[in-house]
């Protein structure tokens, strides 16, 4: 039988087969080849006894993430919000490059609208090219746009604790009744409500991932890592300048001649994203090849 990973809890499997969660234990092959398998995996799985099963063979990903354990994502939805808690840009920058890196499109949410429109945080991004949107889980103001944009994909749902992923899947659809947590007032920041990774469907032929808030992204030699030699092709904004510069393998830092630089200083690039890069660029140069 195929079917697809749903949700990974305490070395079990949740495998969908056409309906049917089969829970199945892994072969212990994928121990020795220190391959896990990971929620959104395509797999075979051998029925064992009713409900139960094992997991043989895992199809070839599309994509893999680490932060969160995720594997064959059509689009990364980042939440984010200028309400407590307030969202660093940067963090969205740093999510956005990873998933651009890894095919996976990027789609920037700002939940809270209704408290903050957020009219800085949202320009910023439509100009960059990456599709963002404004909504509310508490009016249902944008519900209806994010649904649209959540059809036919494989999508997840991410975001730092508190800025309402939960609350937005419950908005998009009442049957989850996902566990929300309240927001800490002294650290304006919420408690994690979700303690796992999960694959959830919803009516047209939308599959999304709810996940825990991605607070390992808050350390910046945590998460995640990123390629310095490749991280300008993630900032799509740079793209239409990569090759234009002087010299062969420019950083695109403060190099002379840089066609990057050039357009951040005409205002075509903003400096902020500019900004995001350099710092992203700076960690990244801190990888150890051998580490990856």
């Amino acid at each position: 039988m195929t079917g697809l990973i749903v949700k990974a809890l305490s070395g079990f499997y949740y495998v969908d087969c056409g309906g049917d969660i089969i829970q199945c234990k892994p072969r212990g092959k994928f121990r020795y080849e220190k391959v896990s398998p990971l929620v959104g995996d395509r797999v075979d799985i051998t029925p064992t006894e009713p409900g139960k099963g094992r997991l043989d063979t895992i199809h070839p990903r599309k994509n893999q993430f680490q932060r969160p354990a995720v594997a064959n994502m059509d689009q990364m939805i980042l939440i984010a919000s200028q309400a407590i808690p307030v969202t660093d840009p940067f963090l969205i920058d740093r999510v956005a490059a990873i998933a651009e890196l890894k095919d996976c499109e990027p789609i920037v949410v700002i939940n809270k609208c209704d408290l903050n429109p957020a009219e800085e945080l949202f320009q910023r991004y439509q100009a960059t090219g990456i599709r963002t949107m404004r909504v509310s889980a508490e009016t249902g103001e944008g519900l209806e746009e994010l649904a649209a944009c959540l059809h036919g994909k494989i999508s997840v749902f991410t975001g730092n604790s508190g800025v309402g992923k939960s609350s937005l899947l419950n908005a998009l659809d009442e049957q989850f009744q996902i566990e929300t947590g309240e927001i800490s007032k002294k650290l304006g920041r919420g408690r994690h409500t979700t303690r796992h990774v999960e694959l959830f469907r919803l009516e047209g032929d939308a599959i999304i991932a709810d996940t825990p808030g991605f607070s390992a992204f808050d350390n910046e030699k945590g998460g995640e890592p990123l390629d310095k030699d490749t991280l300008d092709r993630s900032f799509r904004e740079f793209r239409p300048y990569l090759g234009q510069c002087r010299f062969i393998g420019c950083a695109h830092i403060k190099e002379k001649g840089c066609a990057v630089l050039a357009a951040v200083k005409a205002g075509d690039i903003p400096k902020s994203r500019h900004r995001s890069y350099v710092r992203l660029y700076e960690l990244a140069k801190e990888n150890k090849p051998w580490e990856k």
